[in-house]
C-alpha cells in the first residue's frame, strides 16, 4: 500500500488541526487568568467599585476568549473541509 499525495495532505491537515487548537487554547488561558488575577487586586484595592471592575474583566476576557475561537474555526476547516 503506497502513501498517497491526499494522504500525506490529510495527515498535515490533522497535525495542523491538533497544533492550533493546542497552541490557541495557550493564550486565552493564560490572558484570562491575568485579567481575574489583576481584577482581583483591584476589587481588593477598591471594594466600592467591583461592579465596574467586574464588568470591565468580562470584556476583556471575552475579547481574550475570541483568539481561543478562531483557533477553533481553523481546526475545523482543516479537519472537515481539507
Amino acid at each position: 500500500m503506497a502513501i498517497e499525495g491526499a494522504d500525506i495532505v490529510k495527515a498535515a491537515a490533522f497535525l495542523g488541526a491538533g497544533i492550533s487548537m493546542g497552541l490557541g487554547a495557550i493564550g486565552p488561558g493564560v490572558g484570562e487568568g491575568m485579567v481575574a488575577a489583576k481584577a482581583c487586586e483591584a476589587i481588593g484595592k477598591n471594594p466600592k467599585e467591583a461592579g465596574l471592575l467586574t464588568r470591565t474583566m468580562l470584556v476583556g476576557q471575552a475579547v481574550s476568549e475570541s483568539t481561543g475561537i478562531y483557533s477553533l474555526v481553523i481546526a475545523l476547516l482543516l479537519l472537515f473541509v481539507v
